[in-house]
């Protein structure tokens, strides 16, 4: 049996009343990329023009995948967030123990399977081995390697097959929608290692951002981060509505801050460009 290693002196939990847990619990899921994700996820079966049953399914499905993505990260990496005295992360500071986190990841893959699949077969096969599998390969393992970039491109390009395979009559989204899914998931991830960069390094873990550097890394993501939403734009070869040509400046400003800020800052800039991704791809057709 795994057991947590034992806190320093004077750092055991104390008793902390049930919405303090639950707030510690919530926290160890990372809230607000499973958020991001999740939104995406439901704007995307909203607009497939799903009937609302099956667009709650597909997004009650990435949200119960994302959780569980969220909290199998924070169980595997919590001796390696111990050693970097990671203050936002409760499971490394003993705000809550890895019994509850567990638990709730079971919990959540349960729904996770059961909504995916009443969103349709085709659409929950991919949800499930493709995006949260993903996701699991990269907490187990890939994180650590040259290939930590893998997971967020199959993940995040797949994200548009989970919303167009749903339903009734499952097509598989075009190939441009899928390529900016993953140029987006592989930005995101790099400039959300940027931060952690000195203190991964100490802990062992070397993938894909750590190996390119602060600087490059950032750079690349930027690049990524464009490409992404030029993809999304004018990928489908027709001409986009004016207010699609009327979004890329904010997309530009967005791509500014990802270059140029500091702290997760350009992270949640990724973030924000995700979303105006999303309408791009809508309103590209």
């Amino acid at each position: 049996m795994v057991t947590d290693p034992p806190l320093g002196p004077g750092s055991a939990p104390s008793r902390f009343p049930v919405a303090g847990s639950v707030a510690a619990l919530a926290l160890s899921a990372h809230p607000g990329p499973a958020l991001v994700v999740t939104t995406i996820a439901a704007l995307l079966a909203a607009a497939a023009r799903l009937p609302l049953p099956v667009v709650v399914c597909v997004a009650g499905g990435v949200a119960a995948g994302q959780l569980v993505i969220g909290w199998v990260n924070d169980l595997v990496d919590r001796t390696r967030d111990r050693a970097a005295a990671r203050a936002d992360k409760p499971l490394a500071t003993g705000r809550i123990g890895a019994g509850p986190v567990r638990a709730a990841a079971l919990l959540a893959g349960g729904v996770c399977v059961v909504l995916s699949l009443a969103a349709g077969r085709p659409s929950g096969l991919v949800h499930l081995v493709l995006g949260v599998g993903a996701g699991l390969a990269y907490d187990l393992g890939l994180k650590a390697t040259v290939w930590s970039w893998l997971p967020y491109a199959v993940a995040f390009g797949t994200l548009p097959a989970v919303a167009s395979l749903a339903g009734d009559s499952p097509a598989w989204p075009p190939w441009w929608a899928m390529a900016a899914g993953a140029a987006l998931g592989v930005g995101a991830h790099i400039l959300n290692a940027l931060p952690d960069l000195a203190a991964d390094l100490r802990t062992g873990v070397r993938g894909l951002p750590h190996r390119l550097g602060a600087r490059t890394g950032r750079i690349a993501a930027t690049g990524l981060l464009v490409a992404a939403s030029l993809l999304a734009a004018l990928g489908s070869g027709h001409r986009p509505p004016p207010w699609v040509w009327g979004m890329l400046p904010a997309v530009a400003g967005l791509a500014v801050l990802a270059l140029t800020g500091r702290g997760r800052l350009p992270f949640r800039a990724a973030l924000g460009i995700a979303l105006l991704d999303v309408v791009l791809l809508v309103g590209s057709g």
